[in-house]
């Protein structure tokens, strides 16, 4: 574990110094680079969190719909709970 870390710092260390010695048109574009791995990185850790809270909320969704009584007529699903008596009044 000390080499693998000892070797990060050292690719780190490089780099900048390389980025240093870099005019500036190119230093520009190595931290635009940069800009741009971390934003992706960042996207792609909204998009698992996205993703698992899509999984919870339509596994909520399902475990209510299976909860409920229903009546099934071919693809159509109704529950119970839509079946209330007619109201009298007119509004």
């Amino acid at each position: 574990m000390d080499k693998v870390l000892a070797g990060l710092l050292l690719a780190v260390c490089l780099v900048l110094a390389l980025r240093m010695v870099l005019g500036t048109q190119r230093r520009r574009r190595l931290d635009d680079w940069f800009a741009s791995l971390s934003a992706r990185a960042r996207r792609l850790r909204h998009w698992r969190a996205d993703r698992e809270q899509a999984r919870r909320v339509a596994d909520e969704a399902i475990r209510r719909a299976r909860g409920e009584e229903v009546e099934r007529e071919g693809n159509v699903y109704r529950p119970k709970s839509f079946k209330k008596p007619p109201r009298d009044e007119m509004h």
